[in-house]
């Protein structure tokens, strides 16, 4: 993943912000803050019942909850930096956020009085001292700082695509760095970290991660002089709303009135500069159609939620437009929410020894898939990348990324399904049966995942770019919720998934999200035949329609 380019000082003599130069501090935040966040969040469950004593179900009730809303906030963060903030402010805010989290946690570690007494050896669960409600309330308190906290990690993503304006090519370079070092440093967080908790102290994991924490604040606010700071252009949530509002309002309006009835904006030029909307979903154009009074003399907008810009009406159709390829994430992800905590329940029954004196932790087998991703992200970004720009004269498009990891995630539900009828029927076989699949999870993530990152960011208007690269982060939470409800459906209504899953048919789970995720990659396709990207200069190619992909699958 080359990285070039020496920040050169501009004509009139200042320096020029933005570049590679800014790249050390962006993904050291970026090491940093996952370090931090992966560190206290990968073992939350093992906290709360050795240290809490709270119920093994409700640990993992209160887990899957903060692993949802971890993927959830940097939605909030997102919406803050484009309509209050900048992405700067945004990041450093977040980071302090997350680190008075993380101390709370740890002080709840180092305290004995903010703990109940810990459970007697040998005794029933029902012995076991609740926490009191002050108890409850400092950890959750810590709990939700630190998830708070992680709600920068979408605008960490948009601020160093934000360094290279208009140069898809060097924001592709980055997003693969910032997926790759996102990856490694989770991966140090489940293994390292999580070692030093269980092994050493809590209090001393806890402050691991408060240190990983100061250390992504400071390298952060160490490239402060460097970075390009694009100021926030307002809500794009309330110019979204007054769209569909303005449109409602003039909805018996003539949909094709002369061309001057339409409102370009302020500015004079903002007509000769602004094309004319467009005919697809053309009642929205309605909003932008100008009534009596209306519009001032100084060709300001006296009534915004009547009468929108043309720029904002075809803003909101982007988002309409790509709506149905963002869809297609959702079952995406959801098999690999799924393949993930089963493959768990899977290694509890299988021979995770290694030699004599080690054996893989159950809970450590999702490792694996960050080791593969990792791995792949630096073999795409060296090999395979330039080879298909030699190949094909050009590179390939954020869809045929996704295209790609679609066609590795089914691959790896058939193998989950194969290799599970083997370990039902052979007895207890080694948990390396398990490598294949994850590895196969691990090479689809790093072509789906940065792919749907770019997608999104190029297409997107530039008051939703903050927004937009969020929505890889809602697409996780939403397979977190969703893949909990599918499992808890086949358990009520099939006998696949019994607690011992020795007696169950797990392989018939995995043929299932196999089929769903057949027909989801056929939806897929048909999603990307009709699209015509918005952004054509920035994806690279002489054409719009995105229909290539098939051509590459």
């Amino acid at each position: 993943m080359e990285v070039s380019q020496v920040q050169q000082p501009s004509s009139n003599g200042r320096r020029r912000r933005g570049g590679w130069i800014t790249f050390p501090f962006i993904i050291g935040t970026t090491v940093g803050m996952n370090l931090a966040g992966g560190g206290w969040s990968s073992n939350l469950i093992v906290y709360l019942i050795k240290e809490f004593n709270v119920k093994n179900i409700n640990a993992a009730q209160i887990a899957n909850v903060v692993n949802g809303t971890l993927n959830l906030f940097p939605v909030l963060g997102a919406i803050i930096a484009d309509s209050f903030l900048d992405c700067f402010s945004a990041v450093w805010i977040s980071s302090v956020i997350s680190l008075l989290g993380i101390t709370l946690l740890a002080v709840t570690a180092s305290i004995p009085s903010l703990k109940p007494q810990p459970c007697v050896n040998g005794s029933g669960s029902d012995l076991c001292k609740a926490p009191t409600r002050a108890q409850f309330g400092v950890l959750y308190g810590g709990i939700c700082l630190a998830t708070m906290g992680q709600g920068g990690r979408a605008v960490i993503a948009t601020m160093g695509a934000n360094q290279f304006p208009d140069k898809p090519k060097n924001q592709t370079i980055f997003f693969n760095w910032f997926f790759f070092t996102m990856y490694v440093a989770v991966l140090i967080a489940s293994t390292v970290v999580v070692y030093v908790e269980d092994n050493v102290s809590w209090e001393c994991g806890f402050y691991v991660c408060a240190g990983a924490n100061i250390v992504a604040l400071g390298a952060f606010l160490v490239g402060t002089p460097f970075y390009r700071r694009p100021k926030s252009e307002g809500s794009p949530c309330t110019s979204l709303a007054r769209v569909v509002v303005a449109a409602i309002r003039k909805r018996k309006l003539q949909l094709s009135p002369p061309e001057n009835n339409f409102y370009y904006g302020k500015h004079i030029l903002a007509k000769f500069t602004t094309p004319p909307p467009s005919t697809s979903f053309g009642f929205l154009n309605r909003a932008a159609m100008r009534g009596n009074g209306e519009v001032a003399a100084d060709g300001s907008n006296k009534k915004p939620w009547r009468l929108c810009s043309v720029g904002e009406v075809e803003d909101f159709k982007t988002i309409i437009r790509i709506f149905p390829l963002w869809s297609t994430a959702i079952f995406l992800a959801t098999p690999i929410a799924m393949n993930l905590s089963l493959s768990i329940l899977q290694a509890l029954t299988m021979d995770r020894h290694l030699g004599r004196h080690f054996q893989i932790p159950a809970g450590s087998i999702p490792v694996f898939v960050l080791l593969s991703t990792s791995l792949s992200l630096i073999l795409f970004d060296r090999i395979l990348s330039p080879a298909w720009r030699r190949l094909a004269g050009k590179p390939p498009t954020p869809l045929q990324r996704v295209g790609i990891g679609h066609v590795f995630n089914i691959a790896a539900m058939v193998v989950s399904a194969v290799v599970e009828s083997k370990r039902r029927n052979a007895g207890p076989i080694s948990v390396l049966w398990l490598l294949p699949q994850l590895a196969l999870v691990g090479i689809g993530e790093a072509m789906h995942f940065p792919g749907q990152l770019e997608l999104y960011y190029q297409e997107f208007p530039a008051s939703l770019k903050n927004v937009s690269t969020s929505l890889a982060w809602v697409i996780i939470a939403i397979s977190f919720y969703l893949s909990t409800a599918l499992i808890d459906l086949l358990r009520r209504v099939t006998g696949w998934l019994p607690d011992n899953i020795n007696h169950g048919r797990l392989d018939n789970v995995y043929w299932l999200v196999t089929v769903i995720g057949a027909f989801n990659f056929a939806y897929f396709l048909i999603c990307s035949w009709f699209y015509k990207y918005q952004n054509v200069k920035e994806v690279g190619h002489g054409e719009s329609n995105s229909l290539d992909i098939q051509s590459s699958l």
